[in-house]
């Protein structure tokens, strides 16, 4: 089997700028000398988090997908802020998200959410020794469900929990205990 090759890129243009995303269309040259374009969505890193209550229950939010055009339910997650490092993200997200507060946290994993399309980085980390509160989110319709997992597989089963990020969580949950 042979060495996978880069393709280099010959020429890259933003055909798109948001407040969230840039689009990118990139021409590169293949490894047997032809040219292609490959269009790559540039998203920040982001952060996951499966929040654990001390009754093993999980910290879960459901809230409107636009791009899936229905509600999911998902482990807390969001963005990193220019300047902010993974772990004060997860302080913060979960802050604004659900209300709780995080005593301990555990790096489990760093992945690629897409990387045929988007650069979007994602770090997943167990969050222990949570503190209720309030949460601070001004933008967003959420909704904190705490569920055990036996029932949150279930929820996977059913369609309800349909995304990566969460499924994974799941797993990490599983493996661990």
């Amino acid at each position: 089997m042979s060495e996978i090759q880069p393709e280099p890129t010959l020429s890259s243009e933003t055909v798109f700028q948001g407040k969230l995303i840039e689009v990118k269309r990139d021409r590169v040259r293949l490894p047997n000398g032809k040219e292609t374009e490959r269009e790559i969505v540039v998203h920040p890193d982001a952060v996951s988090m499966l929040p654990i209550l001390p009754d093993n229950r999980i910290v879960f939010v459901r809230q409107f997908r636009k791009a899936t055009e229905r509600a999911l339910l998902e482990v807390p997650a969001g963005g990193i802020d220019e300047g902010e490092t993974p772990e004060q993200a997860v302080r913060r997200e979960m802050k604004e998200e659900t209300g709780y507060e995080v005593g301990q946290m555990e790096r489990l994993a760093a992945f690629y959410t897409s990387p045929g399309f988007t650069t979007e980085f994602m770090y997943l980390y167990r969050l222990l020794e949570l503190t209720p509160g309030q949460a601070t989110e001004e933008n967003d319709q959420i909704e904190v469900v705490l569920l055990g997992i036996d029932e949150a597989w279930e929820r996977v089963k059913s369609g309800e929990i349909a995304d990566a990020k969460t499924i994974m969580a799941l797993q990490f949950a599983r493996m661990e205990g």
